[in-house]
């Protein structure tokens, strides 16, 4: 049977990948976005890599009545929750922002899935940035949370409590709370990729950017730092693999079909690479030389972070597949057909 998933934030960056991988899947897809952090074309670019089209609505979530009018339009029998602010360094800019934009729509989502007659599988999109400077490395789900670094990180500790004590009191939300790493790369059809509006705030797409000309060259944060070669070290994931495991999730707690189920799961390859790992990473496959300075450490910049991801690879029967080198491919594939 063809069942409707709701992806909110779905015309984001890991959003609109997972709206294709649900679509190859058959699934039916709705999405949400209110347009304040991506663009419309990106709609076609899904149409395009997938073949297929979701229904799609704009509105922003924080609109309880349009929220609720959603619940009434729609048939909805799966919730994947993207949307939200992402800056680290603006939210310290701007906390009240990020707490009410990230905080107001899960509640609202909430709100309405548990008056629905049906289960209504939640999976909440979080962050390894929960963990802040972890004590030990790889980092498991049993890490302890520690105090958030940034109002950023602390909506997604916050977010994950309020869906774990939702799921608690409603048996109709089964809920997962997925703890991304590092996603980078682009979809094998450069349709879709990472597009930040404005100066990029990731590595990646800076590493692309600069690489196409578009900027002077690239600021690499901190060469002091107790790592192999003195740079920050993290765990970068394949968008794309990332993509399946909010799929694996979903059916995960379908198949399980048990109520008030709530777990929380690390999303990474396990490996950590550093800053410089990753420049001479893509200048190997792109053939471009990159010009980058060495800059300042950067406030809230944990020194390494790489997941344990034994717990997923069980439970959720899925791992992360791709390599470094065909992230990077598949990202300066999609930054070289943006400039056509």
């Amino acid at each position: 049977i063809s069942i409707m998933i709701l992806v909110t934030g779905g015309l984001g960056f890991i959003g609109a990948h997972t709206v294709v991988a649900l679509l190859d899947k058959n699934h039916k897809v709705l999405i949400v976005d209110d347009l304040s952090n991506s663009s419309i074309s990106v709609l076609a670019g899904i149409v395009s890599a997938s073949g297929k089209s979701p229904v799609f609505e704009q509105f922003d979530l924080k609109n309880m009545q349009k929220t609720e009018q959603l619940f009434r339009d729609y048939t909805i029998d799966g919730i994947i929750h993207f949307a939200a602010y992402k800056a680290v360094g603006e939210s310290t800019e701007k906390p009240l922002d990020y707490y009410e934009n990230n905080i107001t729509p899960l509640i609202n989502l909430l709100l309405c899935a548990k008056e629905q007659p049906g289960q209504i599988p939640f999976i909440f999109s979080s962050s390894c940035t929960v963990y802040g400077e972890a004590n030990t490395l790889p980092i498991s789900e049993n890490e302890p949370i520690k105090m958030a670094m940034s109002p950023y990180g602390n909506t997604k500790q916050i977010g994950e409590e309020i869906v774990r004590d939702a799921t608690n009191v409603y048996a109709n939300i089964p809920s997962i709370s997925l703890r991304y790493f590092n996603p980078i790369g682009a979809h094998s059809s450069a349709k879709i990729g990472e597009l930040p509006l404005g100066v990029p705030q990731n590595l990646v797409p800076f590493i692309t950017q600069t690489a196409a000309g578009i900027r002077e060259s690239l600021t690499v944060f901190g060469n002091d730092y107790p790592t192999h070669d003195g740079t920050c070290i993290r765990d970068y994931i394949h968008v794309e693999d990332l993509a399946q495991a909010h799929i694996a999730a979903l059916e995960f707690i379908q198949q399980s079909n048990q109520p008030h189920f709530y777990d929380v799961f690390n999303l990474g390859t396990g490996k950590g690479q550093s800053v410089l790992d990753i420049i001479h990473a893509f200048e190997r496959v792109s053939g471009q030389s990159l010009p980058y300075v060495i800059g300042k450490r950067r406030k809230g910049d944990v020194v390494a972070a790489y997941a344990e991801t034994t717990k997923a690879e069980k439970m959720l029967d899925w791992k992360a597949t791709r390599t470094i080198d065909e992230a990077l491919y598949s990202a300066w594939k999609w930054e070289q057909q943006l400039k056509r």
